[in-house]
């Protein structure tokens, strides 16, 4: 009986001791809740069509416009209607998806004062497209904006060839049209990913680089744009490019013309000086009514 009476007060102490360490845990959940997940403000998705590409925390598309090469909005008046800006204040690496660098996020300033985060240089566009009188964002996953009028793209991490829309200014100070005649003109053309002007040589051979010296010394004048890797606008031809090797390094082709930048260029976005240099049409723009290399 007393043996009885023993277990029946320890198995009650038990229940005590368990209740209270229950209750601990409770309080202390109560008053430390777990910590809420920071949420993702830009993050990369992917079709397979377009593979990679940038949307915000609601997997709304953000875009590139092909006008911006120098990183400023370029987008005014009614095309802001069609294009808002996207903006987040103080993008930290934790806001950020994986595949994606905090380094490369910043933020311009446009014409109306407005604050918009740009994405290696390009500032970042959401598309509101016109419907029935009034301007509606599109959807979480649709990417109707990619190629609208050839200059809006969606924003890739990875593009090695972007779409550019600027006006030509050469090395001497005048403005240049697309035939390499003085004059004021928009002209297309192509840039890398970070928007520094690429160039052709009209000397060159059909896959055949005739500038570049074999220890590369005159490198620094007209660099080599030194890769492979073809990531392009879903308005180019991906076959049009392709890449040859000089003295040990890839370069890139377009056409059979190998792709150069120009050092005065200054590996600053946007600029164009080549076109003049050392006189016009000797270093053409590269861009898609170049003819193919012969």
């Amino acid at each position: 009986m007393k043996m009885r009476l023993c277990i029946s007060l320890m198995f009650v102490a038990f229940l005590i001791i368990a209740t209270q360490s229950a209750c601990n845990k409770s309080t202390a959940y109560n008053n430390n809740p777990p910590a809420q997940p920071v949420v993702k403000e830009i993050s990369l998705q992917s079709n397979n069509v377009l593979g990679n590409y940038l949307v915000d925390k609601d997997g709304r598309t953000l875009y590139f416009f092909s006008n911006d090469a120098d990183g400023k909005n370029h987008c005014i008046a009614a095309c802001a209607l069609t294009w808002p800006v996207f903006n987040v204040d103080n993008i930290s690496p934790d806001k950020l998806g994986t595949g994606l660098n905090s380094a490369d996020f910043g933020q311009t300033t446009t014409q109306a004062g407005t604050k918009q985060v740009t994405y290696k240089g390009w500032p970042l566009y959401y598309f509101a497209p016109l419907t029935n009188g009034a301007n509606v964002p599109e959807k979480p996953g649709q990417t109707l904006g990619d190629n609208v009028s050839g200059v809006f793209f969606v924003g890739k991490p990875d593009y090695t060839i972007m779409i550019v829309r600027s006006q030509l200014v050469g090395h001497d100070g005048k403005n240049y049209k697309a035939n390499f005649t003085e004059g004021d003109e928009t002209t297309t053309y192509f840039s890398d990913g970070k928007g520094l002007t690429l160039y052709t040589f009209s000397l060159d051979g059909p896959n055949k680089n005739n500038w570049t010296s074999p220890d590369f010394s005159n490198n620094s004048i007209w660099p080599i744009y030194e890769t492979d890797n073809v990531v392009i606008p879903s308005a180019l031809d991906k076959t049009k490019f392709g890449s040859i090797t000089v003295f040990g390094k890839k370069q890139l082709t377009y056409k059979g013309w190998p792709l150069y930048y120009f050092g005065v260029d200054g590996n600053t976005r946007g600029l164009n000086k080549g076109v003049s240099f050392p006189q016009p049409g000797v270093w053409p723009i590269a861009a898609t009514t170049i003819q193919a290399a012969q």
